[in-house]
């Protein structure tokens, strides 16, 4: 199942932005940040189709050094598995990173940590939640498969623009992962542009996902974007 991430359009307010993609989609990811953070989950209750939600992640990080900033983090993580539970949705996250090289060792210990608080909250709610890869900048966790076992067993979601940053989606496609999120880009910078206008083959992509029955949602900065990746997925 293919549907569209409200990042298209984040500047509507949440109830427009779904009233836009609904009829294009059975599934909606809701970037629950700015306009779109999610106050009330009882908005959703309108609507037919199957919902993700991408958890906060401006001025997060569950991987922090100074421990006050990691235990808000996780707590702003926890209240959006709240409102998951309530929507019937599972959770997508950033898993973090570190400032300073010398702190990765820290970093990483406290990563674990909030780990482990994350998933006693989602076996609390009831909320399955998965860690997305990340892009090509130096301080970012997971952004290639090598480290992947700083997650353990936790879900994947693949992001194809990120691993293309990377220069590693080939090697992600052969791992299995839960969702995904769809948007091209050069190889140069994270544009997150529409599907067929970057340097991304995105055939290998499509089997794989197939193959692997997950799910994935169009994550491209347009509405006119996301409307045209569709397009060229469905043609694939």
């Amino acid at each position: 199942m293919v549907g569209i991430s409200t990042y298209c359009l984040m500047e509507r307010p949440l109830a427009a932005a779904l009233d836009e993609l609904a009829p294009l989609t059975d599934l909606i990811e809701v970037m629950d940040e700015g306009f779109h953070f999610i106050t009330d989950p009882d908005l959703f209750s309108s609507y037919t189709q199957k919902f993700t939600l991408h958890a906060p992640f401006h001025g997060m990080n569950i991987a922090s050094v100074f421990e006050p900033v990691r235990k808000a983090s996780v707590q702003v993580m926890a209240d959006c598995f709240i409102v998951a539970a309530a929507v019937g949705a599972p959770v997508v996250m950033h898993p973090g990173y570190f400032a300073w090289e010398q702190e990765r060792a820290e970093s990483d210990r406290q990563f674990r940590a909030s780990l482990q608080e994350l998933k006693a909250a989602a076996a609390e709610y009831s909320v399955e939640f998965w860690f997305e890869n990340m892009g090509d900048m130096n301080y970012f966790n997971l952004r290639a498969p090598a480290d992947l076992g700083l997650i353990g067993d936790t879900g994947l979601t693949l992001d194809t623009g990120h691993a293309n940053l990377n220069r590693c989606l080939p090697e992600f496609l052969e791992i299995p992962f839960r969702h995904m999120h769809i948007h091209d880009n050069n190889g140069r910078a994270d544009t997150h542009s529409p599907v067929g206008s970057g340097t991304i083959d995105f055939r290998p992509v499509m089997a794989a996902l197939r193959q692997g029955h997950a799910t994935a949602v169009i994550e491209v900065r347009s509405f006119t974007g996301a409307k045209s990746s569709m397009q060229v997925l469905d043609a694939l």
